[in-house]
């Protein structure tokens, strides 16, 4: 090729950067300003970081850091990211699946032989993609009366909750049930397959190719972490602390800033850990054992928001709270993350979205109709006498008493001085039962109780047998 067409060439790709460059959306900072409006000088706050096609177009923040030593929050501040850090669990799953040191449809049991044998195929990828059926352990723990954040948690604590879990939600690979226990128990397998802990082959093998170096596990919720956020929430007019105090991670515990998440996002685009198979396979759904797709891949969902194809995680743990998003068509990544627990990360990247792609964004679905009131049951004071008794489980390691109060009133008393009132519904024997969830009691076949069983979002059917 002749020199003047040499040039002639580099000037057009020249060019043509400069005007993509050009074409870049350059945000109204004062809109993305408004965003935030609510977060001053004199409450906790956020961290936004913004890119369209892998330049930082966002990087600012709101509100404070560390209410008590005045100091602000900056688009440098550490935060803790939530659930949002299971994508790089599942990434680190996903390095070793590539080197062949483990299958994602290796038996869960052939790396955690402390999990019962529940005489089904249950693998690693039914975790990672919440199709394991297994019970969260932090609301098997909540239901026993030590909810997260009451407790310093640690992944034998983990083991052994899930040692003790006689039943699946469900048939593994038959529904969708969130679960963190599948994450905690990716990182143990990460660790035991790889000889080191968790967190430093998550440092060696993702963050430090990344150039992540502001980026790191909550292993232990006792080190100082220089630029760190503390987590609040709501108290009164003003706020208290509610920090992360437990060592599990892998479900959630990664300590980052908005710009190392935007290096993540644009691995997505550019592979650096990895190649685009290794993207792809990531980026993949799973699927049901009916062969009906799912819409949650290895640590993201994939989906759309109002007519835009979307790839995310949002996140939320103690006072924290985070969402990282991309666009792939528009080339539009977004990261948020807040230090109150009032903070609507999700709410906020989206907000952000829509000034970097306006009018890409369809009309707002219309708000869902209301459900028709049902007949609520009216027990007489003598059937509710009947459910009275001692609910003993193995699983949970507690006891529930059943017991009808002074108002008439059926409650559940838990050690050491917690007293559930339970509200009828409208089907017999089914009562709700506030933060405990959903209490059915169980009857045999000559109608006498014997059990009653406790439901939530991720223990379906947690039994309590009568002493």
């Amino acid at each position: 090729m002749k020199l003047s067409a040499v040039v002639l060439c580099v000037a057009t790709l020249l060019l043509g950067s400069v005007r993509s460059a050009a074409q870049s959306p350059q945000p109204d900072l004062s809109r993305v300003d408004a965003v935030f409006s609510r977060w001053t000088a004199a409450t906790p706050g956020c961290s936004v970081g913004a890119s369209v096609s892998g330049k930082t177009v966002i990087a600012k923040a709101y509100g404070m850091a560390d209410l008590e030593h005045d100091v602000a929050n900056t688009a440098d501040t550490i935060f803790e990211a939530g659930s949002v850090s299971k994508q790089f669990t599942a990434a680190a799953v996903l390095l070793l699946a590539r080197e062949g040191k483990l299958s994602l449809d290796d038996q869960v049991r052939t790396h955690i032989p402390e999990l019962p044998d529940y005489g089904m195929p249950l693998t690693i990828r039914h975790m990672l993609m919440h199709m394991s059926g297994l019970r969260d352990w932090g609301n098997i723990e909540s239901i026993a009366g030590w909810p997260r954040g009451t407790r310093v948690y640690t992944h034998a604590h983990v083991l052994d909750i899930v040692s003790r879990q006689k039943v699946l939600n469900f048939t593994a690979g038959s529904q969708y049930s969130y679960s963190n226990t599948g994450y905690n128990l990716a990182a143990i397998i990460v660790a035991r397959v790889s000889g080191m802990p968790f967190a430093q082959f998550s440092k060696e093998r993702l963050f430090t190719p990344l150039g992540m170096t502001r980026t790191s596990w909550r292993d232990d919720y006792s080190r100082i972490v220089r630029n760190r956020a503390i987590a609040y929430a709501p108290a009164g007019q003003g706020f208290h602390q509610n920090m992360p105090f437990e060592n599990i991670h892998g479900n959630g515990g990664l300590l980052t800033t908005v710009g190392d998440l935007l290096k993540w996002n644009e691995h997505f685009v550019t592979p650096v850990v990895g190649d685009a198979a290794f993207v792809k396979e990531q980026e993949t759904p799973g699927t049901f054992n009916d062969g009906k797709p799912g819409a949650y891949a290895l640590g993201l969902m994939i989906g759309t928001f109002r007519g835009q194809r979307e790839i995310g995680h949002s996140g939320s743990t103690a006072g924290y709270r985070a969402h990282l998003v991309r666009y792939p068509d528009k080339g539009v990544s977004v990261a948020v993350l807040c230090n109150v627990s009032s903070g609507a990360a999700t709410q906020y990247a989206h907000a952000v979205a829509d000034l970097l792609m306006p009018g890409a964004f369809g009309p707002a679905p219309a708000p869902a109709p209301a459900a028709p009131p049902r007949t609520l049951l009216r027990p007489t004071p003598e059937q509710l006498k009947a459910l009275e008794g001692t609910f003993v489980s193995d699983e949970a390691e507690t006891t529930l008493v059943a017991a009808v109060l002074d108002d008439g009133v059926l409650a559940i008393r838990r050690r050491p001085d917690t007293v559930i009132r339970l509200a009828p519904t409208a089907t017999a024997d089914v009562f709700q039962a506030g933060s405990l969830g959903i209490v059915t009691f169980r009857r045999d076949t000559a109608g006498q109780v014997i059990a009653l069983s406790v439901r939530q979002d991720r223990v379906w059917d947690l039994l309590f047998a009568k002493q």
